[in-house]
């Protein structure tokens, strides 16, 4: 056992933060494409909604950015089109 093994915490910590990211309307949040870097707003990506999952591509490369998908199992939502996320400050705070 090394001297870091005492100082992590199970994803059990993510609990607050993710809900605080997940909250707020995400449209708004500023998506940085993965493929070319481009920053826009969820909300200006081209959405295709006929797949099995609603497939997101990035308006200016049309890399897929991030996939959507609800069912009996739960919800799956993969984002490995995605650099970054940005969620606007809200309030002061960061949302």
């Amino acid at each position: 056992m090394n001297a870091t093994d005492d100082r992590y915490l199970d994803g059990n910590a993510l609990g607050g933060p993710l809900a605080e990211l997940f909250a707020p309307d995400l449209t708004a949040a500023t998506v940085t494409c993965a493929n070319c870097g481009g920053e826009k707003p969820l909300a200006a990506h081209q959405v295709y909604p006929d797949a099995p999952a609603m497939v997101v591509r990035c308006p200016g490369c049309t890399s897929v950015v991030m996939r959507y998908a609800s069912d009996q199992r739960g919800i799956r939502f993969e984002m490995t089109g995605v650099r970054l996320l940005i969620v606007a400050e809200r309030n002061g705070e960061t949302a």
